[in-house]
């Protein structure tokens, strides 16, 4: 994987550790919407809010734009698709040791039937 592949990578992972942030890519995944809407269900300021959006910004994973004083966020999922492919690989791996503990716990029940 190449070092700025990496380094976006572990950007996103940051920005996804905090679970304010995962709550309001959620509430994005029904649609654009304003600072204000996105800071009612917390117990935070609208500048608290604005914080999260920077960061969650400045990896990709929303964007902003100016409409009059409206300001609406709006989820970009693409920072995800590459989250996704790298556990992915992770994924693969744990079907694959399951499939083989499935094989050896078949390979026991003949054995276990020819005894």
């Amino acid at each position: 994987m190449a070092p700025q592949t990496t380094d976006a990578l572990s950007a996103t992972f940051a920005a996804l550790a905090d679970p304010t942030r995962r709550a309001i890519l959620a509430r994005l995944s029904h649609g654009e919407t304003s600072v204000t809407e996105l800071a009612r269900p917390f117990a935070m300021s609208g500048p608290a809010v604005t914080k999260h959006l920077k960061v969650l910004e400045k990896v990709g994973l929303i964007s902003r734009s100016r409409e009059a004083q409206w300001r609406p966020a709006k989820l970009e999922a693409a920072p995800l698709k590459d989250v996704s492919g790298w556990l992915d690989d992770y994924r693969r791996f744990w079907e694959q040791s399951f499939d083989r503990l499935d094989d050896y716990l078949d390979q026991l029940q003949t054995q276990k039937k020819e005894d």
